[in-house]
């Protein structure tokens, strides 16, 4: 009863934890496996009631259900405590992408595997940074040795050296900083113009089907978009040899060659360009070769795969997404450099706060000095637990299952009166189209559509792009629990699709 004159105590509103349950204490940890437990069985209670990878709501439907569902905001003033959570867990499992759907299709985004996701809690419990010895002396030596297994799988020798990034785009910029460094280091009229108004112009040699994060990188480190070279592709969309000796050969005298940039898995196509070609090219010019690996450099881990990545090894410094053909949650790229020395020049920088010498010298550094982050979690967890579990061989048949499903794909769709083949796979993309039955049907607007009308029911979701100015559908097939069967039915939705859009015409 509350006294005269006082008003009654106002209850505490419902927390998700009591203030001093802190993930890594014995009861924060207690209660974190409680919270995933209970959080994983509301989205597995919302997955079931899915049909299909995508919910069955436009953009603005989805839109308004959100509002709905957060009429405060994901910030309100006072907490809903377990069961606030417990809501959003609901719908974000019904509302979200559910890439291990079978006919989840369209993008480099695979489903992740249990136990990466698992080891991800655990790296996010204690929540460890690799950039001092201090901050997560664990992690750091599992990211050591982590990145040792990849420079032995890619060839190199004792001398290589790695890091873990937050993505491809991060893993090729790093790359090329590295290379612009190397490059414009040795050009004294270039250190002392500075990246403005040189005479010399630095210039970056690609494949026309390179990735867009080459010109990011160029336009980033100061070089401009306009710094990219690219190099015409033949009938497999593989960067010309010849081409690229005609430019370098051509190049004008203030041109700076600054790297060659071989892809190992186009976007599109999954084309891999001639690696051994390119770095004798490299080598006879004097430039320093990168090979954006990020798509297929999963094929490292399968013997019956591992060919498509000969001459890997020649390269300076390679590229790999452990979050597309290692099936790791997001993010984790690998920058790779057959000489460890190449990381020095651009991000060791030491910091008595951080990384003194003398504690370098007695064994305690971490890995601040092979990142461009410094604050940088765990993600090595996650690959090693991985691997451990299900060893490169367990690994690498993941990716064979899915190069067999695109072969499939592209004998299904070569086989179909109303689809079209655009080329036969590399890796595990499939790229095609549907074939419009009704005279001067535009078969542009028809795909487009077709596609658009599968993301509105939740049917499918499958990817497109352009060939020569012109719509094609797309299926990247990172699925490797997905059947023939699978790909049966989905090829069928989308046939049915673009008849359902013809109709509507």
């Amino acid at each position: 009863m509350s006294m005269p004159g006082h008003a009654p105590p106002v209850p505490a509103p419902p927390t998700l934890l009591e203030p001093d349950l802190l993930a890594a204490d014995p009861a924060g940890l207690a209660e974190v496996g409680r919270l995933v437990t209970e959080l994983t069985r509301e989205a597995a209670a919302a997955l079931r009631r899915r049909t299909g990878p995508l919910p069955a709501v436009t953009p603005q439907e989805l839109s308004r259900l959100l509002d709905s569902l957060l009429p405060d905001g994901p910030m309100p003033r006072t907490g809903g405590g377990r069961q606030a959570v417990l809501a959003l867990a609901r719908s974000y499992a019904a509302l979200t992408v559910d890439l291990a759907d079978p006919r989840a299709a369209a993008h480099l985004q695979p489903p992740a595997l249990s136990v990466a996701a698992a080891a991800d809690v655990l790296a996010s419990v204690f929540n460890a940074s690799v950039d001092t010895w201090d901050s997560g002396p664990c992690a750091v030596e599992i990211e050591r040795r982590v990145v040792r297994s990849l420079t032995d799988l890619a060839g190199y020798g004792p001398d290589a050296d790695g890091v873990l990034t937050p993505g491809g785009t991060a893993s090729n910029l790093q790359a090329l900083l590295i290379a612009r460094d190397a490059a414009l280091g040795a050009r004294r009229d270039v250190r002392a113009a500075g990246l403005t108004g040189l005479a010399a112009e630095p210039v970056v040699y690609c494949s026309e089907l390179a990735h867009f994060s080459i010109a990011r990188a160029c336009a980033v480190l100061g070089l401009g978009e306009g710094a990219v070279r690219p190099i015409r592709t033949d009938a497999a969309y593989r960067m010309r040899v010849d081409e690229l000796e005609r430019a370098l050969a051509g190049r004008r005298d203030t041109e700076v060659p600054i790297a060659i940039v071989a892809t190992a898995g186009t976007t599109d196509w999954g084309s891999i360009d001639p690696l051994p070609e390119l770095a004798a090219v490299a080598a006879r010019h004097g430039v320093r070769l990168h090979v954006d690996a990020a798509y297929g450099g999963g094929a490292l881990f399968s013997d019956r795969m591992r060919p498509l990545l000969a001459g890997i090894e020649a390269a300076d410094t390679i590229t790999i997404d452990l979050h597309k053909t290692a099936w790791q949650p997001a993010a984790t790229s690998a920058l790779l450099a057959r000489d460890g020395r190449d990381f020095a020049p651009t991000t060791g920088l030491r910091v008595a706060y951080l990384n003194p010498d003398d504690d370098g010298e007695a064994g305690y550094d971490g890995l601040l000095g092979n990142s461009m982050a410094t604050t940088r979690r765990a993600d090595a967890l996650k690959v090693a637990a991985t691997f451990l579990a299900l060893g490169r061989e367990g690994v690498g048949a993941m990716l064979e299952a899915c190069y067999d499903l695109a072969r499939h794909a592209a004998d299904t769709v070569a086989a179909h009166p109303g689809l079209e083949l655009a080329a036969p796979p590399a890796l595990t993309t499939v790229v095609f189209r549907y074939l419009p039955r009704a005279r001067g049907a535009d078969p542009d607007a028809v795909n487009g559509a077709l596609r658009r009308l599968l993301l509105s029911r939740g049917t499918a979701l499958i990817g497109r792009t352009d060939v020569a100015g012109s719509v094609r559908l797309k299926l990247t097939l990172l699925n490797p629990q997905a059947t023939t069967h699978d790909i049966d039915e989905l090829l069928a939705a989308v046939a049915a699709a673009g008849s359902a859009v013809e109709a509507a015409a």
